[in-house]
């Protein structure tokens, strides 16, 4: 980051005008930086610059005057000092091919995007590094957070991890405010990883709460969830209390219980037996899990590691068994010791 002076502070570009993408530039503003938004919907940018709402994504709700929104990408990111990417995760790499010309020099980048890249199961750190180049400070912004509430200004809490304790802080700084507390960490992999995971594991608690199953199998199967992001965590190398915190635990209970949930939205369709085709249609916007079911059972292939949970959700989402099937499948698993060997048997 560039030096500021006392009075002023760091200028903050949000690329993607989605509905969290808004909401986190909204946050920025109220928090005094000079913010720009970046979409390509050039309705979207005309109504924020002069309604000071998002008509699609957040209606209703009011933005701050000072937000401003362009679909000139070059010209938000002149004179940012810091870049927050929000996009769908299948987004992810082209959107920073394309910003990667127009970043300035001295600007880090962050991202609020949660999931891996489609195909290949990379983690998005590692595209950003291979597209950006070394020297670049990288920092992921994850935790349990509904973009409709931060909008609002309800109180949230997030944090932020990177390689960088420096540019962390940056970030959460920007972040932090009356109503928003943002920590720091060092653990991209897991942070990352437990963003991703959670919508798998909310579309499952979807289905067990759109077939009327009750509370207890959600609760069962938020618990065994985490056990499966731990898991599969450990063998990655991510650090355990990283998922113990905000990025995993948290953000699993959020996804899973909360009606905002794109993902468990999902779950709760298919689970009162309607067809995923209608059910993504009717939530309007991209539904992350849908992909990332592939990506994590790839990753827990390579590493040999059973998700019976995660597994069932993949299955169903491409039709192969129904969630009926799905259920039987888990309750028709062998009895064993919860932990066998450890926190992670």
């Amino acid at each position: 980051m560039t030096s500021q002076t006392t009075t002023s502070k760091p200028r903050v570009a949000v690329i993607g005008a989605g509905s969290w993408g808004t909401a986190l530039a909204a946050l920025i503003a109220r928090h005094g930086h000079p913010t720009v938004l970046w979409g390509r919907d050039g309705d979207i940018a005309a109504a924020i610059d002069a309604r000071h709402e998002n008509p699609r994504y957040l209606p209703g709700i009011a933005l701050p005057d000072a937000l401003r929104a362009t679909t000139d990408l070059a010209a938000a990111l002149a004179g940012a000092d810091l870049v927050l990417v929000v996009t769908p995760s299948h987004a992810f790499a082209e959107t920073l091919r394309a910003l990667a010309p127009h970043r300035p020099a001295h600007a880090g980048v962050a991202w609020a995007t949660k999931g891996f890249e489609p195909g290949s199961g990379r983690f998005l750190h590692e595209v950003a590094e291979e597209v950006l180049g070394a020297g670049v400070p990288l920092a992921v912004v994850t935790g349990p957070s509904f973009a409709k509430e931060v909008a609002q200004g309800l109180p949230t809490a997030l944090t932020v991890h990177s390689d960088d304790a420096d540019f962390a802080q940056s970030v959460a700084d920007a972040l932090h405010g009356p109503a928003f507390r943002a920590y720091t960490g060092d653990d991209m992999l897991g942070a990352e990883l437990g963003g991703a995971m959670k919508n798998v594991l909310a579309v499952a608690t979807g289905v067990a709460d759109g077939m009327q199953l009750g509370l207890n199998a959600r609760a069962g199967l938020i618990t065994r969830g985490l056990n499966e992001m731990l898991r599969l965590n450990q063998a990655i190398g991510g650090q355990p209390e990283t998922l113990m915190g905000l990025a995993g635990l948290g953000d699993l209970v959020l996804t899973c219980t909360g009606d905002l949930s794109r993902n468990r939205r999902l779950g709760l369709a298919l689970g009162r037996g309607q067809s995923i085709e209608d059910a993504v249609r009717e939530i309007g916007q991209v539904v992350e899990s849908v992909q990332t079911a592939d990506e994590v059972m790839r990753q827990a292939e390579r590493h040999g590691i059973e998700l019976p949970i995660s597994s069932a959700v993949r299955e169903v989402l491409h039709g192969r068994i129904t969630p009926s099937d799905g259920l039987r499948q888990l309750l028709a698993r062998e009895q064993k010791p919860e932990y066998p060997n450890d926190l992670f048997g």
